[in-house]
């Protein structure tokens, strides 16, 4: 039992694996920061490039001057310039909207998002609007996040199936013919 004692006093008298230990207790939380940093960036690099993308479309509509714009090819248009957004053309949603200017009722509900899982996507008001008419685009995608389970994954709203929305927003001016 004396040797038993002994033993038991030089081990926890012993500092080898100390560095261990703390490398054990911080190391985790390091690579949650580095996980959620890397999810935010990429969440942030995703609406920028979407921004871009529709501002450049908004663009080429205003250049237009009077064009009859097509739901699918503005929103291949956007697809094809927002490539960090996977699986764009299922997961992006576009709306057109004419603003009234007397009463600004332009943004009065949530964007209409594509709703994943769900076979009957909710209803998207897409109209070409008259000369000298402010138009409001508004578009959205669900995208999922790199790591749902760790830092700003998992605290983010999300939908149903797991994915997070991005939206960008822009308005023009119908130029006259």
């Amino acid at each position: 039992m004396s040797r038993f004692r002994q033993r038991l006093r030089k081990l926890l008298g012993s500092e080898r694996g100390a560095a261990s230990v703390e490398f054990v207790i911080v190391f985790p939380f390091f690579v949650g920061v580095f996980l959620s940093a890397f999810d935010v960036a990429m969440m942030n690099l995703r609406a920028v490039m979407m921004e871009r993308a529709t501002d450049q479309v908004v663009r080429a509509i205003r250049l237009s001057s009077g064009a009859t714009l097509n739901y699918d090819t503005v929103k291949q248009d956007i697809c094809a310039q927002s490539f960090m957004i996977p699986d764009c053309e299922d997961s992006l949603m576009i709306e057109l909207i004419a603003v009234n200017t007397t009463s600004w009722n332009g943004l009065q509900h949530r964007p209409a998002c594509v709703a994943r899982g769900n076979p009957i996507q909710p209803l998207v008001k897409f109209k070409n609007g008259q000369q000298n008419e402010m138009m409001l685009i508004r578009v959205c995608a669900v995208v999922d996040p790199f790591f749902p389970g760790i830092g700003v994954g998992r605290s983010m709203p999300k939908d149903p199936t797991g994915g997070y929305q991005v939206i960008a927003t822009s308005a023009f001016v119908n130029e006259p013919v």
